[in-house]
């Protein structure tokens, strides 16, 4: 139980002195850091939003290994297992004091934390030895001694695990600003998007044409979500500017929202897969803010920074590009934007990966060169510079679902960011290739939706899809992987015809 005393003292500390300066939280941001690229790969497309759940599980499970191993070693030799809490505690230091926005204050939590944990664990191996030594001597006092034990331990994991469970429940409820948001009331927008007739198609089992906050995707590097107010959130542009440029969110608002409607891809999204998704976002062009700035004519990147250090390299052109609509985003779908996609400012730049453009609870904009500075995921294996692929992918029928026989609609969505989608093409057991029905576009930076009628006959048929965008360019065929710029390839999904199921 030493581990979870460690943990739970660690987490009461946090919550009193240090609310960022979890052990355990900053243990796990530490192996996102390090773990190798595919390992992050297989994480996403194993488990999804949940990959950080996963994550934190295992750790949990790590502790429990290390308690049990620290248990055993100070059985047989004092203060053996007492080391083990030492070396601990200094990983954790380590860990919570190179965190973005670390305070001298984030030594605290692991210092505290494994001073308990060591404490607990030498009391509990004396209390033990006591009962095993009263054994061997046959004394009466076995009964007490094994009581003493007994109870220590008891007392020990449920104070650990209500005390460790109620800090971390207190950190996130105190520090958090969901209250805030609720009650943030933004400036009507001085534009809106126009979604014109035939935007979004009525097919059961298609993707929505605005993806609903809360399905979502997020992939981010973020363990805990950060947390700050938008009367603490500040913006600073510097680098190779003529001027350095300071901005709070009440002078971001002043300077008129605007709606967009833009699609966002993740990197890490597979052929078919799902980690890609459309809203409307409101917010300041990104250009307008960098005007302010005046960038040096040699730089041509801006490296963006959240605020818990995670950063993305987005090439400036795309910045200032006035035929791109990159924007400093403040709401999504109608609404503040969720505390974990960024409350309360990212960015949104369409036709660019998410990691090299969609910084969320941005905090800092520095105008630099690709050859000068390197972002987050660049020496991890990933291109500097991303456009996003063109796409198309099959929503219906799905292949764990069998369908009937007869008149059926295979749909989808596409898109081809900045450029538009011309045409969708189906193939059906290797037949000739038929067009597709498209929705009207609600613009280039946004997927369309697609169907294409088809009688459906018993048995198993393997469906293709490809798009063609708005200058003639097709989706490339051939398969390549995610890293180091997005994955290519046409979708191929089989269809089961008969009894539904």
């Amino acid at each position: 139980m030493g581990g979870a005393v460690f943990i739970a003292a660690a987490e009461i500390t946090a919550f009193l002195a240090a609310r960022d300066a979890s052990p355990l939280l900053a243990a796990g941001s530490v192996v996102i850091d390090i773990v190798p690229q595919w390992a992050k790969e297989l994480a996403i497309e194993l488990f999804g939003a949940n990959d950080k759940l996963f994550l934190l599980v295992t750790l949990g499970v790590g502790v429990l290994v290390v308690d049990a191993a620290a248990g055993v070693l100070e059985r047989r030799r004092r203060w053996a297992g007492v080391a083990v809490f030492a070396v601990a505690g200094v990983a954790g230091l380590i860990a919570t004091t190179t965190r973005a926005g670390a305070t001298p204050l984030s030594a605290l939590p692991p210092l505290i934390g494994a001073l308990a944990g060591s404490a607990f664990l030498n009391a509990s191996i004396g209390a033990l030895r006591r009962w095993h030594a009263a054994e061997v001597a046959d004394s009466g006092a076995s009964r007490t001694d094994r009581r003493r034990f007994l109870l220590l331990t008891a007392v020990g994991a449920v104070t650990a695990i209500v005390a460790g469970t109620g800090a971390r429940i207190g950190t996130m409820a105190t520090s958090s600003v969901a209250a805030v948001r609720r009650a943030l009331r933004l400036p009507e927008p001085l534009s809106k998007v126009t979604v014109p007739a035939g935007a979004e198609l009525d097919i059961p089992g298609l993707s929505p044409l605005f993806t609903p906050n809360a399905d979502f995707y997020r992939v981010d590097t973020a363990l805990s979500v950060p947390s700050i107010a938008p009367a603490d959130w500040r913006l600073t542009v510097d680098g190779m500017v003529g001027r350095r440029v300071e901005l709070g969110f009440d002078e971001l608002l002043h300077m008129g929202l605007r709606e967009y409607a833009v699609t966002l891809t993740c990197v890490s999204n597979q052929v078919g897969g799902n980690l890609v998704g459309t809203a409307r976002w409101l917010g300041v062009p990104v250009r307008e803010i960098l005007d302010l700035a005046r960038p040096a004519e040699a730089a041509d990147m801006v490296l963006s920074r959240s605020i818990d250090g995670f950063t993305a390299s987005t090439p400036l052109d795309a910045l200032t590009d006035p035929t791109r609509d990159a924007i400093l985003a403040v709401a999504m779908n109608g609404e503040p934007l969720p505390l974990e996609h960024g409350f309360p400012v990212r960015m949104v730049v369409p036709g660019l990966y998410g990691y090299v453009s969609a910084t969320k609870w941005l905090t800092q904009m520095t105008v630099t060169t690709f050859e000068k500075d390197q972002a987050y995921w660049t020496p991890r294996g990933y291109s500097a510079q991303a456009p996003i692929k063109l796409s198309s992918r099959i929503d219906t029928p799905r292949i764990d679902k069998a369908i009937v026989p007869g008149p059926a609609r295979i749909a989808g969505v596409a898109w081809a960011q900045t450029v538009g989608i011309e045409r969708v093409e189906v193939q059906i057991d290797g037949g000739p290739w038929r067009s597709a029905a498209l929705s009207a576009p609600v613009s280039k930076d946004t997927w369309v939706q697609w169907f294409l009628d088809w009688n459906a006959t018993s048995g198993t048929h393997t469906l293709v899809v490809r798009a063609t965008d708005r200058n003639g360019r097709m989706q490339d065929q051939e398969r390549t992987p995610i890293a180091p710029n997005g994955s290519t390839g046409w979708q191929s999904t089989v269809v089961r015809v008969g009894a539904a199921g």
